[in-house]
């Protein structure tokens, strides 16, 4: 049980999360706390799967989202929890838990916000989408997101504002040859030495830097994984150049598509995933009110996150957390005890206005 000391103090508080083990698809425990400490409250709380949503229900003008990931990718050697020198190590303790403790921090202790607040604590977000909670709430509940004006997605940006995010695109590029024997090369075609050409455009790209509302958004075109070949003694037939495209969210899924198939005109080209970005979102009024509040400018997320999510429902968002994004996923994770009390100071000023 998270008493009620621990919640009144976000050190402690990130460093119960942290404790409870959550890798994606255990989240059972982690939720279970979380909602009997948001059931303590006057909030209203549902809970669909291991995703709980609790509500103020005071009539404000406007409503707000703060949400966050109760999961973190697989265990290294970095659980429970130890901290040292004002540092606090081990599993997601930058991704998110720091910036997720913050949110159920002021969902426990701000019973009187100047916005209406919608909190959201979900699951699997550091696995495939179709399992991911926020969208699988986003597909099944939307009103539960859509009366809101705002949304900040506490992923950890070091303590300041990053907007919107990019978008992505997987797409594997293919080349086709014969197979024939290594000692009779010349019977065959070799479908590696045909991925030449699409590694040379690659070498040759140059990638579009672009920026928007202030934020620098850096796109880039890489080759992430090559596959080819069946045997030492064999002439490949078949290879496939897997590439990563992470773009401007100026452009929208069909635009940045259009952009790759003229990158690699003339080959053999599948698209398997594609996500959507998100602009800054930095003009809308509660969003100024949250730059004011720390009181540095913002930067683009590079990378993708769930303000996508929000942003094709209609609902402009931002990252802001704690922690140090370099360090998600890391052995060595960890976040600086003075930037989780650094962030909940900034997210009560803004929510009480002063």
């Amino acid at each position: 049980m998270l008493t009620r000391e621990v919640l009144a103090d976000p050190v402690a508080l990130t460093r119960a999360l942290v404790d409870i083990e959550s890798v994606s698809g255990n989240e059972a425990e982690i939720a279970d706390r979380v909602e009997e400490a948001l059931s303590a409250t006057e909030l209203k709380v549902e809970r669909f799967g291991h995703t709980i949503v609790a509500r103020t229900e005071l009539d404000r003008p406007q409503r707000v989202v703060l949400a966050g990931h109760l999961d973190t990718v697989p265990l290294h050697d970095n659980f429970p929890s130890r901290t040292e020198d004002g540092l606090m190590w081990g599993c997601g303790t930058a991704d998110m838990k720091a910036g997720t403790a913050i949110a159920l921090h002021l969902a426990v202790t701000e019973p009187a916000p100047r916005h209406d607040v919608t909190y959201v604590f979900y699951d699997c977000e550091e696995v495939d989408s179709a399992r991911n909670g926020l969208k699988i709430l986003a597909d099944r509940s939307p009103h539960l997101l859509t009366d809101a004006s705002f949304a900040v997605l506490l992923e950890p940006t070091h303590g300041l504002i990053e907007g919107g995010c990019q978008g992505t695109q997987r797409v594997m590029v293919r080349t086709s040859g014969k197979r024939a024997h290594s000692a009779r090369s010349w019977l065959g075609e070799n479908a590696i030495h045909k991925a030449a050409p699409i590694l040379e455009r690659l070498q040759r790209y140059r990638e579009r830097i672009v920026t928007i509302d202030g934020c620098e958004y850096h796109e880039g075109l890489n080759a992430v994984r090559i596959t080819g070949g069946v045997a030492g003694n064999v002439i490949p037939d078949e290879c496939v150049v897997e590439i990563n495209f992470r773009f401007a969210p100026d452009r929208d899924e069909a635009a940045a598509e259009a952009h790759v198939r003229e990158v690699f005109d003339g080959f053999d080209i599948e698209f398997v995933d594609s996500a959507p970005g998100a602009l800054p979102g930095l003009d809308a009024p509660a969003a100024q009110e949250l730059l004011a509040a720390t009181g540095r400018p913002p930067r683009a997320k590079l990378g993708w996150t769930d303000v996508a999510r929000f942003a094709v429902l209609g609902v402009p968002g931002l990252n802001f957390g704690p922690g140090d994004p370099n360090l998600a996923h890391k052995q060595d994770e960890h976040v600086e005890l003075a930037k989780i009390v650094e962030g909940a100071e900034v997210m009560r000023r803004w929510l009480r206005g002063s």
